[in-house]
């Protein structure tokens, strides 16, 4: 089985991915022979030009990217809980204008949301869901990576996507995870520093959770649930 010769696949990163989600987007390529095209957002006066191709060795490590969507027309601007506008600037649009700069101009765009995950799924009307539509669950994907010779290198605990301390996480996995590595929290601190303002205006800063992490990271809410992001990872 192979993917239509018409298929074009795409990568946007971000930056803020680990480096493990990395390494496994240049494992399929190569492990099963197909071309992925690596983008990453760059600001442009014109739309159509935001974006660059980049590859596994020379795809940003530490945020640039991102970074570079926050600012737009000369003003800091930090995506939230309410205007999630992150995933739109970094990927979606940037896949778009590379496809159109391709003269792909009308296409179908497929995303890896699964069968049960139909919370998910309903946001993505507009969109291709194959796992859906096949009754894909995550048992079927856990069943697939046991037989395969290689897999995505990070745990399957909820604490992992995209992006590494992604602000839609509950705050005690994000503490979890800075307590794990303080200098996850470095980035995402001097965002908000730059911005003058957080991510999250409910929760505490980037900054306060790095300081407090290794004393008090049970001061946080351990039952708090994750808010589904809808990026597609």
């Amino acid at each position: 089985m192979s993917l239509p010769s018409e298929a074009i696949v795409c990568f946007a990163n971000t930056g803020k991915e680990d480096e493990a989600t990395l390494r496994f987007i240049q494992d399929c390529s190569e492990h099963w022979n197909v071309p992925i095209t690596w983008l990453e957002y760059k600001w442009s006066e014109k739309p159509d030009d935001r974006f660059k191709v980049v590859s596994y060795k020379t795809a940003s490590r530490n945020g640039e990217p991102f970074a570079e969507s926050i600012w737009q027309n000369g003003k800091p601007y930090l995506p939230n809980s309410v205007q999630r506008i992150c995933t739109v600037t970094t990927k979606i649009k940037p896949i778009n204008a590379y496809l159109k700069s391709i003269n792909f101009v009308e296409f179908e765009t497929a995303v890896g949301i699964r069968a049960d995950e139909q919370y998910r799924a309903s946001k993505m009307k507009d969109k291709w869901t194959p796992l859906v539509y096949a009754g894909i669950t995550k048992q079927h994907v856990l069943n697939f990576w046991e037989t395969s010779s290689f897999d995505l290198q990070l745990p399957t605990n909820g604490f992992y996507s995209n992006c590494d301390l992604c602000f839609m996480k509950p705050v005690a996995q994000i503490a979890s995870m800075i307590q794990q590595k303080p200098e996850r929290a470095i980035w995402w601190s001097r965002q908000e520093e730059i911005a003058n303002g957080r991510f999250s205006k409910d929760r505490p800063t980037y900054s306060s959770m790095m300081k407090f992490t290794k004393s008090q990271t049970d001061m946080f809410d351990q039952t708090e649930e994750t808010i589904a992001c809808f990026c597609g990872d």
